[in-house]
């Protein structure tokens, strides 16, 4: 049986002993483990957790600038697709559940959800819940808010992910019936995601961001600002503690760390290495590091020339300079990966897949094989994803060795997305953190999934995802996650060689923030916790 409430959500405590005095190391990480701070369903990442040393203050204004900025910037949940978008939106709406800092599921706006056999689900809202427009929360918003992704007419982003709602039924006012199509015990931790937040039963026009979370909108331009006030009605007693929080979208790298220390603004996104040792340099101003499954991948499409030969990508695989890239561009503030988007501090991690070593000669025994000796290719990168351009230009130095020209474009980050991701035959993409597996797998690795990055199928996969979200017996569980890791670490043309972790600057005015796994900027929700000292 799966079965949360508020009572059973309480962390025992010696998991606080042990995430108090933990980090990410080996003795931190087994600490956590026997504490039971990991559960075994496909979570990436884990935190390091600090705790607030003196009471919030109320009140105050806070600026944010984000990395991400342009005409598509959207206040619609299943069209979000950046850190930009998902912190816009989770300052306006709420899930039925959401993720803490040591990925646990946590009720929100269900306050109970329980299932006997991972299809059929009952969520029970929480009462007393209300829209920014006064409208009462109930089981129509929710049932509106999830069965909209499975309308191909909305192009939903979680398409892919809402083909497993079956049926829905509104058991009342304030109880759901959910049923799924197959079995998927991972479920509550999906429903905290961006996609999933709830909207009013009905909504069309998404200007006014009408949603239950922590800020009502007051102002927003795509491509520039987003402002809101704080919500006074929100459902989280004390919280939030801001009065208003305007986030700018800031893609200068310069821009937004000059903004940072020039007062303009409180907290800043995506901080290169040589950011975070200037930053480090002032007594003003702090580094928030989250480690996290966030990575740049180099895609090399395998329904395309030159990918869809394997030898080809293997000798890609071989020519990427792993170790490099973490001590030198990411200046320590990554991990070495093996073309798996499986961080290896996860439960699930396939630890028999070594990271294949930069390998000149081996890359030219493939090469040779493919036929692609003293060939040209090109590999499109922009600034704006983390490592792109220094790991093309590094890949560019090493192909030569082994016998292919390599040509480096760098192009502009604005339309980078909807121009170059996943349609040039060999190109950069970034990807955020995922509660799960299931969804990592579901939405860039399904040989249907809309975001399958390199146009890669595979039957096997494809079966094992599907047989993995029922399977509740945890050894067979890893198993079927060690042998989908194997597929893509043997075949897929997706190639991960490090591990980001997401770099936030601030002011250290600003209080209340941490490194949360689930992404950048405390998982995108630091305007719900963050406060300003005068």
């Amino acid at each position: 049986m799966s079965k949360f409430n508020k009572e059973s959500g309480a962390i025992n405590p010696a998991l606080t002993q042990a995430i108090t005095e933990a980090r990410l190391s080996r003795r931190g990480l087994m600490k956590l483990l026997s504490a039971g701070a990991v559960m075994s369903t496909g979570l990436v990442g884990f935190p390091e957790t600090s705790f607030a040393a003196e009471p919030p203050v109320k009140g105050g204004k806070l600026r944010a600038a984000f990395a991400n900025a342009s005409a598509t910037d959207t206040l619609d949940p299943a069209k979000g697709n950046n850190s930009g978008d998902y912190s816009r939106q989770y300052m306006f709406y709420s899930g039925l559940t959401e993720l803490d800092k040591s990925l646990n599921v946590q009720p929100a706006l269900a306050e109970s959800w329980h299932s006997d056999d991972g299809i059929t689900w009952q969520l029970v809202l929480r009462k007393g819940v209300n829209f920014h427009n006064g409208q009462p929360l109930t089981s129509k918003d929710v049932i509106y808010s999830l069965s909209r992704h499975k309308d191909p007419a909305v192009a939903s982003n979680a398409f892919k992910l809402a083909e497993q709602f079956k049926t829905f039924t509104a058991v009342n006012d304030s109880e759901v019936k959910l049923e799924l199509s197959q079995a998927n015990f991972d479920l509550p931790f999906m429903l905290s995601s961006a996609p999933f937040l709830i909207i009013p039963d009905g909504t069309k026009d998404f200007s006014k961001g009408i949603g239950t979370g922590p800020f009502v909108l007051k102002e927003f331009q795509p491509g520039l600002r987003t402002v809101g006030t704080r919500n006074p009605n929100y459902f989280k007693a004390g919280l939030p503690h801001l009065d208003e929080v305007e986030l700018l979208g800031v893609t200068d790298q310069a821009a937004r760390v000059n903004g940072l220390f020039s007062g303009d603004l409180h907290i800043v996104s995506t901080l290169t290495a040589s950011d975070c040792k200037r930053i480090k340099a002032s007594s003003d101003f702090a580094v928030l590091e989250s480690k996290s499954g966030m990575y740049t991948n180099l895609i090399i499409r395998t329904d395309l020339k030159p990918g869809s030969n394997e030898d080809f990508v293997l000798a890609m695989k071989y020519l990427q300079p792993r170790e490099m890239l973490v001590k030198t561009v990411l200046q320590g503030y990554g991990d070495v990966s093996n073309d798996t988007p499986v961080p290896p501090w996860h439960p699930l991690y396939n630890a028999d897949l070594k990271p294949r070593a930069l390998d000149v000669e081996k890359a030219k025994f493939h090469l040779q094989k493919a036929g692609m000796t003293g060939q040209t290719v090109e590999i499109v990168t922009t600034p704006n994803i983390e490592g792109s351009v220094e790991g093309g230009q590094l890949i560019q130095q090493f192909a030569a060795q082994a016998g292919l020209k390599v040509k480096v474009r760098r192009v502009p980050y604005d339309g980078y997305w909807s121009t170059h991701w996943t349609k040039d035959p060999i190109g950069y993409g970034s990807i955020n953190p995922r509660p799960t597996l299931d969804m990592l797998f579901s939405q860039f690795y399904l040989s249907s999934a809309p975001n399958n990055e390199s146009g890669w199928k595979n039957p096997q996969f494809d079966q094992l995802v599907v047989a993995a979200r029922g399977e509740r017996d945890q050894a067979k569980r890893k198993q079927m996650y060690g042998d989908m890791q194997t597929l893509i670490y043997d075949h897929c043309g997706t190639l991960i060689p490090t591990f980001i972790s997401a770099n936030d600057g601030y002011s250290k005015k600003v209080k209340g923030v941490e490194a949360w796994p689930t992404g950048m900027m405390m998982g995108y929700r630091f305007h719900e916790f963050a406060w300003l000292t005068a």
